[in-house]
């Protein structure tokens, strides 16, 4: 009887034991929670990380760009002096309303350039605001002037308006040397019409070319 028992309590002990063993651990839902949380936090430093770099490396681009946008309002700054506008007063010649005789008349002239200085002096014989006063090249078109080695060439344009008599012509060519010679480094004056050498201007007055002083 008493063996029957202990056989018994035997086996109610080993299916006790087998039936705990079988039993799976419960992971414990707050762990998962924790390291998603940690997983999504990371990935969102990561992100932050990654913007602010990128954010720094677009501020130093602009500021790079900002520095080249200066360095070349500089150059265009220093660029525009060499083009400095300067005045000179020079005298100019026009005849009286009666074209017998010529007058001076001191003007004042702009230029940027000695070519642009001689052309600006032959423009300055077509306008007076003296009305007794008759512009000899008023109707003429100055197209270029060009100094080299002393020498003024002028190439100009002759309408039928701008052609004169025999003594218009001689005093129009008188005022242009006298214009002209006024600067000392002038030596000599081309004159060219539509840029072809001539032998006289307006048919009357024969051209020894070049024009010296007298």
């Amino acid at each position: 009887m008493n063996r029957k028992l202990i056989v018994s309590g035997m086996l109610v002990l080993l299916l006790v034991l087998s039936t705990g063993c079988g039993q799976k651990p419960q992971v414990s839902p707050s762990n998962g929670v924790t390291q998603e949380q940690v997983g999504a936090d990371g990935n969102s430093d990561s992100h932050s990380s990654d913007h602010e770099q990128g954010s720094n490396s677009g501020q130093e681009g602009n500021t790079g760009d900002s520095g080249q946008a200066g360095n070349g309002a500089n150059q265009e700054t220093g660029g525009s002096s060499v083009n400095e506008k300067k005045t000179a007063k020079i005298e100019t010649y026009f005849s009286d309303d009666q074209m017998l005789e010529m007058q001076k008349v001191e003007q004042e002239i702009t230029y940027t350039s000695d070519d642009d200085k001689y052309l600006a002096a032959l423009k300055a014989l077509q306008n007076t605001e003296d009305q007794k006063l008759f512009p000899l090249w008023g109707k003429a078109v100055f197209n270029s002037v060009q100094i080299q080695n002393g020498e003024v060439v002028v190439d100009l344009s002759l309408p039928n308006e701008a052609r004169l008599g025999a003594g218009g012509e001689a005093m129009a060519l008188d005022a242009l040397k006298q214009t002209l010679f006024q600067f000392s480094e002038v030596k000599s004056i081309q004159l060219l019409v539509d840029g072809q050498q001539v032998d006289t201007l307006m048919g009357h007055v024969e051209l020894e070319q070049p024009l010296t002083r007298n």
